[in-house]
């Protein structure tokens, strides 16, 4: 098989290959951690292996009668199992518009390489039935290597596919059990890491909803039922809304904080909370709570110290941002609103936020301690934060900024040896922070590089019980999905605390 266009033809579906599985697999769409994907996972799997076999059959033999015949019905079974992966697909995610350009280059591309490869192996299949080992250079080495990758591209699959089973979260109604029967919410940003996983709540516990999103085809995939609507001026006035919750907005750390980003942020959050405060307005029966998400950014950079909602904020970009959409919520005072400006910390989950994106570099070993290390993070997971969410709604006393962290935040340097640890990998690699500054800017400086170490004073105090107070506790849960009974003690004040009863 020495044609130069068959063999250009492979290596151009080899390079898109590459790319699909690392940017979109692996990067952007997370597939190997998210519970969802488990049927997919399991073809990219088995289509990886026939595909290493593949690449090394048409690298190093030629293969006559039988064997020729087998590798056509291998070809045949591939082209079965990409179409099954598509309705899979369509089935379980949204594919993002380069996922589908991509899948479609390769479909070309594929047919392009059946129409050159298929003749060949007839031919070969009317020989008598051998191997002849060959050897055609560049191409050979190209598919060899091609079949290495795609070896342990499949393993890897496969042991994810095992393993999202165990990611299945918990029963999402126990999470807003202690709200009153027949409550109903507005929830925007419904379609997000946070939103989403409200909305199960609510919808698992019986609770109606309304969902504001901009995008119908992404709400679409929310646990019913729902009411949608993509504009506020969709509810009646004689509607009967009992709590708004606001999670909408630019998201942060998506891109960097240009001039055009910065607008985008503020202006997003603030003229979706003026339009809230209009709905509320003219709402014949006002409801009882808005909860907006703010973010610990509000405190601005702070190092060591201690801080409760009983501080002020320094002056940066987060805290501008923050205090501008906080602000603009607050005015729902005067309709005699409560307004609880929810000030989150990083939210932790397999799905999405910054764990999300810090799994699959430190699956592969790669992952370690951003600048020094020292900077502080104040996080909580994700179900404690749909939790804390019910318990604003159903605890009328709390009123104004209360933090939505864990109450044990840790260093940059703990948080990656915690993490590598969970995942039984070295974290000894890391970021320096002229690197970071250089090619983020105040994004890194003030998300990657600065830091709060922010309590939760306000809602310890009103008697909400974490269940994952620790980070060790809550990776565990997050990353094996065992009960806390079963993994090792907790480092920090829960273990202080029974050594000294």
């Amino acid at each position: 098989m020495t044609s130069p266009l068959l063999w250009t033809l492979i290596a151009i579906q080899i390079a898109m290959g590459a790319f699909d599985t690392l940017y979109h697999h692996e990067i952007t769409e997370r597939l190997p951690w998210r519970p969802s994907q488990h049927h997919e996972l399991k073809l990219h799997a088995v289509r990886n292996l026939l595909y290493a076999a593949l690449f090394a059959t048409l690298g190093f033999v030629e293969v006559h009668g039988v064997w020729a015949m087998l590798v056509i019905a291998v070809l045949i079974v591939e082209v079965i199992i990409t179409l099954m992966d598509f309705v899979e697909e369509d089935l379980s995610r949204k594919l993002p518009a380069s996922e589908r350009i991509n899948h479609t280059l390769l479909a070309v591309n594929y047919g392009a390489i059946l129409a050159l490869l298929l003749p060949v192996l007839i031919g070969w299949a009317r020989n008598r039935t051998g191997i002849v080992p060959v050897f055609y250079g560049p191409w050979s080495v190209t598919a060899g290597l091609a079949a290495l990758g795609v070896i342990l591209f499949g393993l890897r699959d496969m042991v994810a596919s095992r393993r999202t089973r165990l990611l299945v979260s918990g029963n999402a109604a126990e999470l807003v059990k202690g709200l009153s029967p027949g409550q109903h919410v507005l929830i925007t940003g419904a379609t997000g890491f946070i939103g989403s996983r409200v909305a199960e709540a609510l919808a698992a516990g019986g609770h109606q909803m309304t969902v504001l999103a901009r995008n119908p085809g992404k709400a679409m995939a929310l646990r019913p039922p729902f009411r949608l609507v993509t504009s506020l001026d969709q509810i009646a006035d004689d509607a009967r809304i009992d709590a708004v919750v606001n999670l909408a907005g630019e998201p942060v750390a998506s891109g960097l904080w240009t001039r055009a980003k910065r607008r985008r942020i503020v202006t997003s959050r603030v003229r979706l909370t003026r339009g809230l405060l209009r709905l509320m307005a003219r709402l014949d029966q006002r409801p009882g709570v808005l909860i907006t998400a703010s973010a610990i950014g509000w405190y601005g950079l702070w190092g060591d110290e201690a801080l409760t909602e009983f501080d002020g904020g320094k002056n940066c970009f987060s805290h501008r941002s923050c205090d501008l959409a906080e602000r603009a919520a607050m005015k729902a005072e005067r309709l005699g609103v409560r307004v609880v400006r929810l000030r989150i910390g990083l939210v932790l989950g397999t799905e999405g936020g910054l764990l999300g994106r810090m799994l699959t570099p430190f699956e592969f070993g790669l992952g370690g301690p951003l600048g020094s290390g020292r900077q502080w993070m104040s996080w909580i997971e994700r179900d404690d934060l749909v939790r804390l969410i019910a318990h604003v709604i159903a605890t009328k006393q709390l009123t104004g900024p209360v933090n939505a962290t864990a109450p044990e935040p840790v260093t940059n340097a703990d948080f990656t040896a915690e993490l590598g640890g969970a995942l039984h990998r070295p974290a000894f690699m890391p970021m320096p922070a002229a690197i970071l500054r250089r090619a983020g800017g105040d994004l890194a400086s003030e998300l990657l590089l600065g830091g709060q170490r922010v309590l939760p004073a306000k809602i310890e105090a009103s008697g909400f019980t974490f269940r994952h107070p620790t980070l060790r506790d809550a990776l565990g849960a997050i990353l094996r999905n065992t009960p806390a009974a079963e993994r090792s003690a907790p480092l920090g004040r829960t273990t202080l605390m029974a050594e000294t009863r």
